[in-house]
């Protein structure tokens, strides 16, 4: 099966299964649950980004910030 097959194939049991109603809130919560993460997932990489610009650059001074870190 291709994937918008199984896509397809995965609507048409959950209409059948929680009618056609049921199926569209399922439907809005799932897409608002994955608005959600893609805005978790987003600040998370752009803090780790500010947090590796912050840290020192070069070999000795990195070797001190990690043993600070390890302390």
């Amino acid at each position: 099966m291709a994937f918008g097959t199984e896509i397809l194939f995965m609507l048409m049991l959950g209409l059948v299964v929680l009618g056609p109603k049921r199926l569209q809130a399922m439907l809005g919560h799932v897409v608002r649950a994955k608005a959600e993460l893609e805005n978790a997932t987003h600040r998370i990489k752009s803090q780790l980004a500010i947090e590796l610009d912050a840290a020192p650059r070069d070999d000795k001074s990195r070797r001190a910030y990690s043993d600070d870190l390890l302390k």
